[in-house]
């Protein structure tokens, strides 16, 4: 949901094709997936990732798809039971934005035990993506 640096979805998209995942939703202010920086980042795997930009709150809302979202105060990841379903990730600088997050079923959030103030949207996917493959 409206993630906007280069970088950080080039990195998604890396991490999404290691763990095997082949389909991105993505909102329609999300960065560009041809973007120079997204194609250099994802080291090859955007040829195995096929993105679908969309309206986010549309695509949400007409699931029947559970649906997740990293928020902070949410449940641990690692207390869940996670099962198929949508998993939204919010942009660097603002979260998820209320319209899609009135549209989550269950808040995640990954637990912190250092200072650090957040994750990076690349790095917390990473960590979602590793706990799906291995509950």
């Amino acid at each position: 949901d409206g993630i906007s640096d280069p970088g950080n979805l080039g990195t998604i998209i890396r991490t999404m094709d290691w763990f095997g995942y082949h389909q991105l939703i993505c909102s329609e202010d999300c960065a560009d997936f041809y973007n120079p920086k997204t194609v250099a980042s994802s080291m090859g795997s955007f040829g195995r990732v096929i993105p679908y930009y969309t309206d986010l709150a549309a695509f949400v809302g007409d699931s029947n798809q559970p649906t997740y979202g990293l928020v902070l105060g949410g449940n641990s990841i690692h207390e869940e039971k996670l099962a198929n379903g949508i998993y939204i990730m919010g942009s660097e600088s603002h979260g998820i934005r209320n319209s899609i997050r009135s549209l989550i079923q269950k808040g995640l959030t990954i637990p912190k035990y250092g200072q650090a103030e957040s994750l990076n949207v690349s790095m917390a996917t990473g960590i979602l993506l590793h706990t799906l493959r291995n509950p």
